[in-house]
């Protein structure tokens, strides 16, 4: 058995962060400046978007894409149960209301023939009028993109992309981000390339401006554009913003993570293919669903128990693992089943009977760059030990 605990998910930070980090520090300007501007070139020049706009979280990024959208009270968006509760939380943040759909049996993405039954529904009975649709591209795999747009050009509906999870992921060919309206990518130190905390969007030039008014207080000019030498003291207030700014010193770190990408992606998917080896013919447990017209981002690597076949259930494995020194981790428990959501909505644990069902026998196995041959056997042999003591 593995001697030294095996953390889930810790970020690779390296010296070329560390140095980015310190020119930074030295140069004198710290909060949002020539960094962040060189950052959001950078990211959109990668994505292939017309432009991004750098903020302090993936949270942040989804809020003020609802806001440069004019989405707001007696408004509603579509999205899914199956994602972490900042996706539903800004759009109760802005006013509107959230209208769950619940997920495909294979990816768990957004199931996007539940979305029509829910729009031809609405027509014939509103409540509120649906604006806008706001899938998440769960674990890495996309949602099914072509499906989605189409609907939301017969319904004219707005598409936000929840891409925290899918950087770099290719729906047909093209990199998610480039895609629907506006695209919010997390930065957050678990995700595949971090800035400790922070967030991008990216889509058409002209809402990327209007999500930067509401990005810092609604503000017409930015720090730099103040006090630099070629900045003006003046401003106006034209929009009721937020403080969703990122600062130089993250910048710095995404400009260095950013260019280790692509050799990031290519190590997890080396673990991938180790896991999927090690996996594949155990009859407890199912490995994760990838289509075949898309590029997997491989954020998480979440396998799914066949409890009928184990002595013990998800909770109980995730201890046993823990007790053999493998960090693990459950994405995600489902919006419905949240208090909060749970009782303004009265929603039964039924309600989305797939994203309920999976959730109880969903696992997610550490998988990161930094994690070396003999980590991922760990986790392997972990794993198998597991399901040898308490297979039926």
């Amino acid at each position: 058995m593995r001697k030294d605990f095996l953390p889930f998910s810790p970020p690779s930070i390296d010296d070329q962060e560390i140095n980015e980090v310190v020119d930074t520090l030295r140069e004198g300007w710290i909060t949002t400046g020539p960094k962040v501007k060189r950052f959001e070139e950078e990211f959109a020049s990668f994505i292939g978007s017309p432009a991004a706009l750098a903020v302090s979280s993936g949270t942040g990024a989804l809020h003020i894409a609802l806001a440069a959208l004019k989405i707001g009270p007696g408004d509603a968006v579509i999205t899914t149960p199956m994602s972490f509760c900042s996706s539903v939380h800004v759009i109760e943040q802005v006013g509107a209301r959230p209208i769950l759909v619940d997920v495909e049996p294979d990816t768990l993405n957004i199931d996007p023939n539940k979305i029509e039954d829910v729009l031809k529904s609405a027509v014939r009975s509103p409540q509120s009028a649906i604006k806008g649709l706001l899938p998440v591209h769960l674990y890495g795999h996309p949602c099914d993109m072509k499906v989605i747009m189409d609907i939301a050009e017969k319904y004219h509906l707005k598409v936000i992309e929840d891409a925290a999870h899918a950087l770099p992921a290719k729906y047909d060919g093209r990199l998610i981000g480039t895609i629907g309206d506006l695209t919010a990518f997390s930065f957050y130190s678990t995700k595949n390339i971090t800035t400790a905390e922070g967030g991008m969007l990216t889509g058409k030039s002209e809402l990327i401006e209007e999500a930067r008014l509401w990005s810092l207080h609604g503000m017409d000019r930015d720090a730099w554009k103040r006090y630099s030498s070629e900045g003006s003291w003046y401003y106006e207030v034209i929009r009721p913003g937020f403080k969703y700014n990122m600062p130089d010193v993250a910048a710095a770190i995404g400009i260095q993570q950013l260019r280790k990408l692509t050799r990031f992606q290519t190590r997890r998917k080396e673990i991938v293919s180790g896991y999927n080896e090690a996996f594949s013919q155990l009859e407890e447990l199912q490995i994760p669903c990838k289509r075949a017209d898309v590029e997997h981002a491989w954020h998480l690597y979440v396998i799914r128990l066949n409890l009928e076949r184990l002595k013990i259930n998800r909770n109980q494995f995730i201890e046993e693992l823990k007790a053999r020194n493998i960090g693990t981790s459950v994405h995600f428990i489902p919006i419905h089943l949240h208090p909060y959501y749970r009782d303004k909505y009265d929603y039964k644990p039924d309600d989305f009977p797939i994203a309920y069902r999976e959730y109880q026998c969903i696992l997610s196995l550490p998988i990161y760059p930094k994690m070396t041959d003999q980590d991922v056997q760990d986790v392997i042999e972990a794993v198998v030990d597991v399901i040898m003591a308490h297979r039926k």
